[in-house]
């Protein structure tokens, strides 16, 4: 069997036009088409839209090195030994310029859901020979990407019929809350969040304590997006200026916990083909923990799914994919 080939698909998308960031609404979202699509041009197949963690974009699961495979070349591998099924991977570029968006819909980055299930997703039907419906189409990501599977899944049970989530976002209060302090300190040192930002988008080379602050405004521009507020439109869950906590933005970021969530999306979770879920034991996020809170839910509400954890961290992980990856085929029908 030959390889798969990857066709980059340029997007031009009607939810991000005029977004409050600034950021481009066309986005340029790699394909992935596998060996028997040309091979076969009578065949159909399942899709599943794969999802990158927070700082990423579709084009960052292609890239290569000696000790991690891409993610097109993972799946070349996987399929020709028989382990896992053909489908179609679609790569969305949900970046933004506060570092993501959390594939959420806010008036402080843009329509994201909306540009995933509005537009990417019909784009994809149209264009290729999918299977196209939530039996055969499934959603799966990493980190952000994994927060954004477990509830684009959710919240979208008519469009995915499958969840995979590898160490995603949940149990705000472990793996967001410390943080914020950290943040606030950085901000507050350099004048604000405006002055903050100018910074940060001068620098050449960007620090872990950059990263770290930044990951703090993105997801309040995801979680608590305020028009009023400024500069940015969103609200940070400490006062930048005393430095009290902000319990009414808190509550606004917990509301959109997974944790917090599953209980409204039961019913949904309980129709996925699908739930997969891992984490590392040793998650520089303590997203473990969240993982392992939400298992033991899923089981108090009768949800079938499928839990693992790896002895390894959160960083250069994509290797699980071997394991995620061929239980999505199957259960999309490949």
């Amino acid at each position: 069997m030959g390889s798969g080939r990857v066709v980059i698909e340029k997007v031009d998308s009607e939810a991000l036009q005029g977004n409050a960031a600034g950021d481009p609404h066309v986005r340029a979202v790699p394909v992935y088409l596998p060996p028997s699509y040309d091979s076969d041009p009578s065949r159909r197949f399942p899709v599943a839209f794969v999802l990158t963690g927070f700082t990423g974009r579709g084009r960052m699961l292609l890239n290569d090195n000696g000790w991690s495979l891409a993610l097109d070349d993972r799946m070349d591998r996987m399929i020709a030994r028989g382990a896992c099924g053909e489908m179609i991977l679609v790569m969305p570029d949900c970046f933004t310029r506060f570092g993501g968006s959390q594939y959420r819909n806010s008036t402080a980055t843009g329509r994201y859901e909306d540009h995933l299930i509005d537009e990417l997703v019909p784009f994809v039907d149209g264009r290729y020979r999918t299977l196209p419906d939530r039996e055969h189409r499934g959603v799966a990501g990493k980190s952000s990407g994994g927060y954004g599977a477990m509830m684009l899944g959710m919240r979208h049970p008519d469009v995915f019929g499958a969840i995979v989530c590898h160490s995603g976002d949940m149990e705000f209060d472990y793996c967001y809350r410390g943080d914020v302090p950290k943040a606030l300190t950085h901000l507050q040192n350099a004048g604000g969040i405006a002055a903050w930002m100018q910074r940060f988008e001068s620098k050449l080379q960007k620090s872990h304590d950059d990263f770290l602050t930044l990951n703090m405004l993105g997801m309040a521009a995801s979680y608590s997006p305020n028009p009023q507020a400024k500069p940015f439109g969103f609200d940070f869950p400490a006062d930048l200026e005393t430095g009290a906590w902000r319990e009414e933005v808190w509550r606004r970021w917990l509301e959109l916990d997974p944790l917090r969530a599953i209980e409204r999306h039961a019913e949904a979770l309980r129709g996925m083909r699908l739930l997969y879920l891992d984490c590392g034991t040793r998650d520089e996020f303590s997203l473990q923990h969240g993982a392992r809170l939400l298992v033991r839910r899923l089981r108090e509400l009768g949800i079938p799914h499928h839990h693992e954890e790896f002895e390894d961290a959160h960083m250069n992980v994509s290797y699980r994919y071997e394991v995620s990856l061929p239980r999505l085929a199957k259960a999309l029908g490949a």
